[in-house]
C-alpha cells in the first residue's frame, strides 16, 4: 500500500518541480503538492532579477497539486512572515488520511502553522530547511540563545524527521539537538537530466553555440550565472577579474538585477575589456551559455544557503571555484581536484584561485570539469526518492 505524501511549498519553484513529478510515479508514495501561491507560474516582477519573469519550462506538469487561497492583508512571497496565511492548510490536512507532511522551511506563517499543528491531526510532520551552521554562527551570541529556545524546546519537538540538503545543513540540526537517526539526506539538486541531455546535445557544437551567442571563439570564459544582488556579491568577481588584466580570458555575466548599473559604471570608469553581460536567460536557453563556458564563480555571501547554479555549471563538466559562505561549497568543492574555495569578500584570494584556474592546461582543466560532473551526479532526485522510500 502506498504512502501519503503532502509536501508545503510557497510557490512552484524550477528546482522542484521534476522532484514532485519523480515522486509522483513512486511505487511508494502517493503525492499531493499544496502551495499557498502561484507566484511562478504566471508572468510576475521579480525584484531582484528587477523585471517581469514567467518561467519557460512545466511547473505543474505530472503530480497533483492544490493552490491554497492566501488570505494576508498584503499577499506574496516577498512580504515576510506574514504575507503566506493560508488557513486552508488546516481543514485539508483533517480530511487527509495519515500521512507524512514535508514542509519547505519555517519563513511563513502558513509553513509555521502545520509545522506545530499537523502532528496533532496525526500525520508525522517532516521538515526540509536550509539553513548551514557556519552562517547560523554569524548570529550574535544572544541571538543564537533565543534561536536555541525557539527551535530545541518549540519548533523541532514537533518534527518527525529532518531531510537535511548538505553536511553544513546537517551540522545546523545537530547544533539544535537532532538525532543523527532522525536526519534523511535529501541533496539539494537540480534536472540532471535535463542538464546532461543538454551537455551531450551541445559539447561539439561549441564553435557554432558561440557564434550563435556572440562570444569570442578563443580565449577562457569565466562564468557568472544568477542575480546581481548583495547576496550574490558580483562586484567581487567583476573586480578581480578586472584587476587580474587577463587578456586571454573573457567574464560572462548571465543574469540581470539591481546592481547592473553599478557594474556597467564600474566596467567604464576602468575602461575594462572582456566582460559581457547577457541580461535575464530564461530555463530553456541556460545550457547553452554554461556549454561554452570554461569557469564557474559564485562568491556569495550569507544567505546564499547552497546556490544551485553550482549544481547547473558541474553538469557541464566545469572546475567551480566557491565563497566559503556558499553553502555548498563544503560538499561540491574538492579542493584542487575539481574547484577551489576562497573566503567570501577576499578579493586577493578570489585573484589567486581565478588565475590558478585560468593558468591550467586543456588537459587539467578538463580533467577537473569531469571530476565535477561526476561528482554532481550523486545530488539528483533519485537519491532523494530512494532515501525517502528507505526513512519513511
Amino acid at each position: 500500500m502506498k504512502k501519503k505524501i503532502i509536501y508545503l511549498y510557497s510557490h512552484p519553484i524550477q528546482y522542484f518541480a521534476p522532484l514532485s513529478r519523480l515522486l509522483a510515479q513512486s511505487e511508494a508514495f502517493e503525492l499531493l503538492v499544496c502551495y499557498c501561491s502561484d507566484y511562478g507560474v504566471k508572468p510576475y516582477a521579480d525584484k531582484e532579477f528587477n523585471q517581469i519573469i514567467q518561467w519557460d519550462i512545466p511547473l505543474l506538469e505530472g503530480y497533483e497539486s492544490v493552490f491554497l487561497k492566501n488570505y494576508a492583508r498584503q499577499p506574496g512571497i516577498d512580504k515576510g512572515f506574514w504575507g503566506l496565511m493560508n488557513f486552508g492548510i488546516l481543514p485539508l490536512l483533517w480530511r487527509q488520511p495519515k500521512s507524512y507532511v514535508v514542509v519547505h522551511g519555517w519563513a511563513y506563517c502558513t509553513h509555521f502553522l502545520t509545522l506545530l499543528l499537523a502532528r496533532f491531526m496525526g500525520h508525522k510532520v517532516c521538515l526540509r530547511g536550509e539553513s548551514p551552521l557556519n552562517q547560523e554562527l554569524l548570529n550574535a551570541p544572544k541571538k543564537l540563545r533565543t534561536r536555541q529556545l525557539f527551535f530545541r524546546w518549540l519548533l523541532f519537538p514537533n518534527i518527525f524527521r529532518f531531510f537535511f540538503i548538505g553536511s553544513q545543513n546537517k551540522a545546523f540540526y545537530e547544533y539544535y539537538g537532532v538525532a543523527e537517526s532522525n536526519l534523511v539526506f535529501t541533496p539539494y539538486t537540480i534536472d540532471n537530466q535535463r542538464f546532461g541531455e543538454a551537455y551531450e546535445q551541445y559539447k561539439l557544437q561549441i564553435p557554432a553555440l558561440k557564434q550563435a551567442l556572440n562570444l569570442p571563439q578563443k580565449g577562457r570564459i569565466v562564468l557568472f550565472s544568477g542575480k546581481f544582488i548583495d547576496k550574490k556579491r558580483p562586484m567581487d568577481l567583476l573586480q578581480a577579474f578586472v584587476e587580474l588584466q587577463r587578456q586571454d580570458a573573457y567574464l560572462l555575466f548571465v543574469g540581470d538585477g539591481e546592481l547592473r548599473p553599478k557594474m556597467e559604471t564600474y566596467i567604464a570608469s576602468q575602461n575594462a575589456k572582456n566582460i559581457i553581460i547577457t541580461g535575464f536567460v530564461n530555463q530553456s536557453l541556460i545550457p547553452q551559455y554554461y556549454a561554452v563556458a570554461d569557469v564557474f564563480v559564485m562568491c556569495s555571501q550569507e544567505g546564499e544557503t547552497w546556490g544551485l547554479s553550482t549544481n547547473e555549471a558541474m553538469n557541464f563538466a566545469m572546475p567551480i571555484l566557491l565563497s566559503d559562505l556558499t553553502g555548498s561549497a563544503s560538499d561540491l568543492v574538492e579542493e584542487g581536484k575539481n574547484g577551489f574555495v576562497f573566503k567570501t569578500g577576499d578579493i586577493e584570494a578570489l585573484k589567486t584561485k581565478l588565475s590558478k584556474l585560468l593558468d591550467l592546461s586543456d588537459e587539467n582543466l578538463k580533467e577537473m570539469g569531469l571530476h565535477s560532473k561526476n561528482k554532481i551526479a550523486t545530488y539528483s532526485y533519485t537519491t532523494i526518492v530512494h532515501n525517502l522510500e528507505q526513512a519513511l
